[in-house]
């Protein structure tokens, strides 16, 4: 969530704890063990990326997280199998 008043916007923003804290904590899941065992070269990629880019572990592994929820959410929406 992004903090604006008047003319001031602020720059630095922080996870929002809003929505489900059992489905924010089992994406989080998803995306440690995929990273720690390998299972997924696609979110291994894609965290090393943001690593590169500057990005602490913890907001990495949350942007991967976000990505994880969109792919399930596409899949669910399309009625596809996960296909990597």
């Amino acid at each position: 969530s992004v903090f604006s008043s008047g003319k001031f916007t602020a720059s630095e923003n922080r996870i929002t704890k809003r929505g489900s804290k059992r489905l924010r904590r089992a994406a989080y899941l998803v995306v440690i063990c995929g990273l720690r065992k390998g299972l997924n070269p696609l979110l291994r990629a894609y965290y090393d990326k943001k690593r590169s880019e500057g990005k602490p572990h913890k907001v990495a592994v949350i942007a991967c997280a976000n990505k994880v929820l969109h792919h399930v959410y596409a899949m669910l929406r399309k009625r596809q199998p996960f296909a990597s």
